[in-house]
């Protein structure tokens, strides 16, 4: 595609997703609340914007990937904000993961203007599938909408799935970070058991990795663990503002989940009274191992 793209954001996971699209040759613009977090993108040859609404302004395609609820919401609906600088043609992605209801309401204001149109597509995959391209990306908006974007995801992914209207990216995302819950809290407690029990922890990997209890968090997690690198390929406490999200919606629904209430609890005491909400989301061994290195 020939479209000139807007990202706002340039984290683990935007900086490995801008960098895919300027690969793939697109025309990329950023901005970040704190410029010198983009120097990588810029050296590798996207372009600066000063803020959000000036970004838009000069965009087709505008996709933001940032920390919080209360970001996306800045990012958006500032006085220079994204909307305030929206024009006819303009699409707009949000691909951080955040509320479904935050996703409608951007929805709700680019159809509100002549020309606009929006989707939310919270992603998955980590910061090795940000690097790699090969994210799978969760959509919510209208198919034609969709259809034409599928080029760019496609620069930034391997799966890529609409699930429907405006804030459906967002519930399969939670679904996936309930998923997720279970597997870090089980790898956690697998590492705590076989160590106790005086098992070698890189055999009991590569067992558990080649069986039927094996999953991604194993795979990647574990061995970083095994190194004490706590280096975040998704941050502890972005991983519990989504469990706190997915709690409030299932409680919507009139659901419980206890498995993932206990795992918001874990990751609490990591990120709240411990301190430790900027390690990644393998830190949480450190609730039984704090010296571990």
């Amino acid at each position: 595609m020939t479209a000139r793209i807007g990202f706002i954001g340039t984290g683990v996971m935007g900086t490995g997703m801008i960098q895919n699209l300027l690969k793939a040759g697109s025309d990329v613009t950023v901005y970040n609340r704190t410029k010198a977090h983009a120097q990588t993108v810029l050296d590798a040859g996207a372009k600066w914007a000063d803020d959000p609404a000036t970004l838009a302004a000069h965009s087709d395609v505008l996709i933001s990937i940032v920390g919080f609820p209360k970001d996306v919401e800045q990012v958006y609906f500032a006085d220079n904000g994204v909307f305030a600088g929206a024009h006819a043609g303009l699409t707009v992605i949000d691909m951080t993961t955040g509320s479904p209801e935050t996703a409608k309401q951007i929805d709700a204001e680019a159809r509100s203007r002549e020309g606009v149109a929006a989707l939310d597509a919270p992603v998955s995959g980590g910061d090795i599938g940000a690097k790699k391209g090969t994210l799978t990306i969760m959509v919510g908006g209208d198919q034609a909408t969709f259809d034409k974007m599928l080029p760019i995801f496609q620069m930034m992914g391997q799966s890529v799935n609409l699930f429907g209207p405006a804030g459906s990216g967002q519930h399969m995302k939670m679904a996936n970070q309930i998923m997720i819950a279970g597997t870090m809290t089980g790898m956690t407690e697998m590492l705590v058991y076989a160590k106790a029990a005086g098992l070698d922890l890189h055999q009991a990997l590569d067992t558990i990795g080649g069986g039927a209890a094996a999953n991604w968090s194993l795979s990647n997690y574990g061995p970083r663990i095994l190194k004490g690198d706590y280096t975040p390929g998704f941050f502890a406490k972005h991983f519990l503002k989504d469990l706190r999200i997915a709690l409030n919606e299932a409680a919507r629904m009139h659901l419980q989940l206890p498995g993932t209430a206990e795992a918001e609890h874990l990751y609490e005491v990591m990120v709240d009274e411990d301190g430790l909400g900027d390690l990644g989301t393998q830190g949480l061994i450190k609730l039984w191992w704090p010296d571990n290195k």
